[in-house]
């Protein structure tokens, strides 16, 4: 199901047009006031220049990883797609640093509201650097479960933090780069309880109905402001249904693909160098 948009909120993360190349602008908005005049900068939003980028977002048990590995299988099977040209990743998580990060996040001890939100920053900053950009400009396919409109949704809203603020931060870690389409599974946060294990729940899963209601609110809000990047699909339906309309949702972006795919050089022995 797909929501009517509205206007765009003040936080709306939008990407440029996906086919734009070129040099990447910068907005002129201070993230952070600084001495002496200076501040942090927000990046533009924008696609990559190269590759694909899909991310899913959604409520912890809406079926993320379910249909990001569908899609991935379908690409390789049914599409002929080299395996190597697929990454799926996680966040948090994605490298050895950010499982680290994510054992403190979910399974530590408590954790103020801007250390969380600073801590999914460093984290992304990491991962997005150290292994989606390279795959991206292989010319590669990225499938993440997470990007940082969960960040806006679980700190800005669920924490109550400013969403524009969690916003900026995160893109400012990221320098800019969004999904040419985002997959929200939309799943009632009663659904959402229903599902998850009542006995091994981490530090988000068991924060609450109210938290996770305000959580879901906000990517609902996020994807009627911006309709072009978010494909909303109701997560309730059965999953070969929501399959077939992820397939449907991707096939645009898809067609941006580049198959000029290059791998990776291999190592180079001592007595070459």
């Amino acid at each position: 199901m797909n929501h009517a948009a509205s206007a765009p909120a003040p936080h709306v993360l939008s990407p440029h047009d996906p086919a734009r190349n070129g040099p990447e602008p910068h907005l002129d908005v201070p993230l952070l006031p600084a001495p002496h005049g200076h501040s942090l900068r927000v990046p533009s939003p924008h696609p990559p220049r190269r590759g694909v980028f899909i991310s899913f977002e959604g409520g912890d048990g809406a079926g993320k990883s379910t249909q990001m590995r569908m899609l991935r299988d379908h690409l390789v099977s049914e599409r002929s797609v080299a395996e190597d040209l697929v990454l799926t990743t996680r966040e948090p998580g994605g490298t050895p640093l950010g499982e680290s990060i994510r054992e403190l996040l979910l399974h530590g001890e408590h954790v103020e509201p801007r250390a969380e939100a600073l801590l999914y920053a460093a984290d992304r900053a990491h991962h997005i650097a150290t292994v989606v950009r390279p795959h991206l400009a292989r010319g590669g396919l990225v499938l993440g479960d997470r990007y940082l409109d969960s960040s806006v949704a679980y700190q800005g809203a669920g924490r109550e933090l400013e969403p524009e603020e969690i916003a900026g931060l995160s893109l400012w870690a990221v320098d800019g780069l969004l999904p040419h389409r985002t997959i929200l599974l939309d799943v009632p946060t009663t659904a959402l309880d229903e599902r998850r294990d009542t006995v091994a729940r981490d530090r988000l899963e068991g924060a609450g109905r109210d938290f996770h209601e305000a959580v879901r609110e906000e990517f609902l809000e996020l994807a009627r402001a911006d309709p072009e990047r978010y494909a909303v699909i109701d997560g309730t339906r059965p999953r070969e249904e929501v399959h077939a309309q992820v397939l449907a949702a991707v096939s645009e972006v898809l067609s941006l693909f580049d198959p000029t795919f290059e791998p990776v050089p291999p190592p180079r022995h001592r007595d070459e160098q």
